[in-house]
């Protein structure tokens, strides 16, 4: 009986832990635990493209817990830490896939808006668009995820920027969904969390529209319309590219002196397809984790556009293609210690004070006087909305993925689950020869490769161990 007490106590203090919630520090997302920085390895996350968002018939990307708990098993094969969402309900429960991505060690970008009239920013005519029951739902969104520990951030914007026509009118409604979005999260949430700007990599415009939003309006108390962080959807480097023919030298240059954290929050040219992610040595590599902190590829699903690293059929059931496992190949030749156990620089980076001059382009925006909120909006912040549906963290009991996955050689991969991470654990790309997608375990319960917290806590694993510390703790083996 001791024994067996004392071994579920180990088991216990080697038990799943919530991922810890990061933060920024002037151009990098840290972990406040560690002092590490963070380097984004994320896929774009949305199933059947906007069709897989059906409010009235309560479906989302997030809101079916065996189809995450499927994905987020195969996104652990790939080493991935981060997902990005783009449509999803305040009014539907998303505790279990949330829950899942968190023990899977996994964070979550979320976009605030969605397709639908009256959810997102119209780029052209946005004074039309900014109005109150547009801002509750925004708000709704972070009531919905404002307390899983595993939320890396919100984008306030996707791509509302794309020419200089709608640069001419859209960034300071931007700003002010920004500014309203950190003033609800500072009065109504336990912890600061990251709200920004997902950006059309057009250089036109590109350059213009971060110096908008990074910029600190003098006077402004808080500079709580500023972006906490800038990312930009760019698909320059196109099959067997380099740093200079993808013009990665250029965004390196521009992005040098940022003060807030820049990541790709969509990268993976498709031409030539199939996809051969060369990419990825140049994102984790030293030229560009000095300025960039990762990316996201798109996208998890395959739809019309031929982006997609699994195919899901209408059965639930999931083929793995080609582009899975070239990238996760790629991915495996990265030493991801390197990439994510690297202390944070500490500087705090003072931003440039708005002005005209900060903006190039003839017909951009060089007005930083922003629209004030609209009519009952204030007090919304103030007092928080209404039918808000909050979520939660729970004990998920089952980790195991009950659909057929198929590997890319079309054979079927045997009893696959998510492996809830420890704290400090991060996930590791498996060998990809293996139609387990394990590193060289061919078994059937091969697991995806994970980094050790350390070498204490992973001797914990081995028998000599856990007697030993069985008779540490005053156990007596009989």
């Amino acid at each position: 009986m001791l024994v067996r007490a004392a071994l579920a106590a180990l088991g216990a203090a080697t038990s799943v832990a919530a991922v810890t919630p990061l933060e920024v520090h002037g151009s990098q997302f840290v972990n406040p635990k560690t002092g590490d920085a963070f380097q984004v390895v994320g896929v774009a996350y949305q199933i059947g493209g906007s069709a897989g968002y059906d409010p009235k018939d309560g479906k989302d990307p997030l809101s079916d817990g065996d189809v995450c708990r499927r994905d987020a098993a195969l996104m652990q094969m790939m080493g991935i830490n981060t997902i990005r969402v783009y449509n999803l309900s305040p009014n539907i429960n998303h505790d279990e896939c949330a829950s899942i991505f968190n023990a899977a060690g996994m964070y979550m970008l979320i976009d605030v808006n969605s397709p639908l009239v009256g959810e997102s920013i119209n780029s052209l005519e946005p004074w039309t668009s900014y109005y109150e029951a547009y801002v509750n739902r925004t708000f709704a969104i972070v009531e919905n995820f404002k307390a899983y520990p595993n939320l890396l951030g919100f984008f306030s914007g996707n791509e509302v920027i794309d020419a200089v026509k709608t640069g001419a009118q859209a960034p300071p409604y931007i700003r002010a969904i920004t500014r309203d979005l950190k003033n609800y999260i500072k009065n109504h949430a336990d912890r600061e969390i990251p709200v920004g700007y997902s950006a059309a990599d057009v250089r036109d415009v590109l350059e213009d529209s971060w110096n908008y939003f990074q910029c600190s309006i003098e006077d402004e108390a808080g500079d709580m319309s500023r972006a906490d962080m800038f990312a930009l959807n760019s698909y320059s480097w196109c099959g067997n590219s380099n740093f200079h023919d993808s013009t990665y030298d250029q965004l390196i240059e521009l992005f040098k002196t940022s003060s807030v954290p820049v990541f790709f929050s969509e990268f993976g040219c498709n031409t030539p397809s199939p996809r051969i992610f060369t990419e990825i040595a140049a994102i984790y590599g030293s030229n560009m984790t000095e300025v960039f902190s990762g990316g996201v590829v798109y996208e998890y699903a395959q739809e019309e556009n031929n982006y997609g690293l699994a195919q899901v059929n209408d059965d639930g059931s999931v083929d793995l293609l080609s582009d899975f496992r070239t990238l996760q190949n790629q991915y495996s030749k990265l030493n991801f210690d390197s990439v994510q156990n690297v202390k944070a620089t500490g500087k705090s980076i003072t931003p440039p004070t708005c002005t005209a001059s900060l903006i190039k382009e003839d017909g951009f925006n060089n007005n930083f006087t922003l629209p004030v909120p609209p009519p009952g909006v204030q007090k919304l912040i103030d007092n928080g909305i209404g039918n808000k549906l909050n979520g939660k963290i729970i004990d998920i009991s089952d980790w195991t993925v009950s659909q057929t996955v198929n590997d890319v050689n079309g054979n079927k991969l045997p009893k696959l689950a998510v492996k809830p991470l420890a704290d400090g654990e991060i996930n590791i790309p498996s060998s990809t020869e293996t139609s387990s997608g394990s590193n060289s375990d061919t078994s059937d319960n091969a697991s995806p490769r994970l980094a050790p917290l350390n070498s204490v806590s992973a001797a914990l694993f081995t028998i000599p161990a856990i007697v030993a510390t069985l008779f540490a703790i005053g156990v007596t083996l009989v």
